[in-house]
C-alpha cells in the first residue's frame, strides 16, 4: 500500500470515530437535555401551588419525586369534564395538586403574548374555583429590569389570594393594574388585580389578556369547583 493510499485510509478512519463519538456525545446530550426540560417544567408546576419556594434550589431527583408524589396531569374536555390520565382524546392540559385522592389545587398551563415574545408559565387556583394559589413564569423575553420583572418572587406572590370572580361570584378573571392597586383600581374590583410593574405597562396589558384568555378557556373547569363537583377519574 503507498504512502498516500495510508494517508487516505487514515483520515478515513480518524472522520469515521469522530464521526461516531459525536454522534454518541449528541444523543446523550439530547436525553440530559429533555429530561431538564422535563424537570424545569415540573419545578415551575410545583411553584405554582407553593410546594418548591422561590429561594429553594432543589435537585433534579428531588423535584422529580415531589412531583410523582402530588401532581396528576389530565386532559380536559370542553364540558370541564376531566379524561382520564394521557388520554388520546383531545382536550386541554390540565394539572392537579393532589392530597389523599383529593385536588388541592389545580394547575393551567400559561401561554400569553408578552411585549417581546411569549410569556410561558403556570397558574394554580384552589379548590374553590376561584381563589388563585399561586403563579409561575418559566420562559419569557421581557426587558431585564421592566417587564421581566414578572419572573421574580415579589411579582409572582402578588397573585396569592387573587380572586378570578367578582363579588357576585361571576367570572372577571386576575389582571395587572397599571400602577398600584389601591390607587389606580376600584375598592370592589382590588380582589381581581395585582400592583404592576412601573414602566412595563405593555408586558402587563399583554399578560392580563392572556391571563383572561387562559382562564375564560378553563372557566367550565372552575365552575365545576366553585359547585363543587369535580372529582378525578378512578384508578388514575
Amino acid at each position: 500500500m503507498s504512502d498516500q493510499l495510508k494517508s487516505i485510509v487514515f483520515t478515513a478512519v480518524i472522520a469515521l470515530v469522530c464521526s461516531l463519538l459525536l454522534t454518541g456525545a449528541a444523543s446523550g446530550l439530547k436525553a440530559r437535555k429533555l429530561r431538564n426540560v422535563a424537570v424545569d417544567r415540573q419545578k415551575n408546576i410545583l411553584k405554582s401551588v407553593g410546594l418548591v419556594k422561590a429561594d429553594q434550589k432543589p435537585s433534579a431527583a428531588m423535584i422529580e419525586a415531589l412531583y410523582h408524589a402530588n401532581i396528576r396531569c389530565y386532559a380536559m374536555a370542553g364540558t370541564g369534564q376531566i379524561l382520564a390520565a394521557h388520554a388520546d382524546t383531545a382536550g386541554l392540559p390540565v394539572c392537579f395538586y393532589v392530597k389523599q385522592d383529593k385536588p388541592e389545587a389545580y394547575i393551567l398551563p400559561v401561554n400569553s403574548r408578552g411585549l417581546w415574545g411569549k410569556i410561558h408559565g403556570y397558574m394554580a387556583l384552589e379548590n374553590d374555583g376561584k381563589t388563585v394559589a399561586g403563579f409561575s413564569v418559566y420562559s419569557h423575553n421581557e426587558t431585564p429590569g421592566l417587564g421581566g420583572e414578572i419572573e421574580k418572587p415579589w411579582f409572582q406572590k402578588n397573585f396569592v389570594g387573587k380572586k378570578i370572580v367578582d363579588e357576585h361570584g361571576n367570572f372577571v378573571s386576575v389582571g395587572i393594574a397599571k400602577g398600584k392597586v389601591a390607587e389606580v383600581i376600584a375598592k370592589d374590583r382590588q380582589n381581581n388585580y395585582v400592583d404592576g410593574i412601573s414602566g412595563a405597562s405593555l408586558t402587563g396589558k399583554f399578560l392580563t389578556g392572556g391571563l383572561k384568555e387562559v382562564l375564560q378557556e378553563y372557566e367550565p373547569l372552575s365552575k365545576e369547583f366553585r359547585a363543587g363537583a369535580v372529582s378525578l377519574p378512578a384508578g388514575s
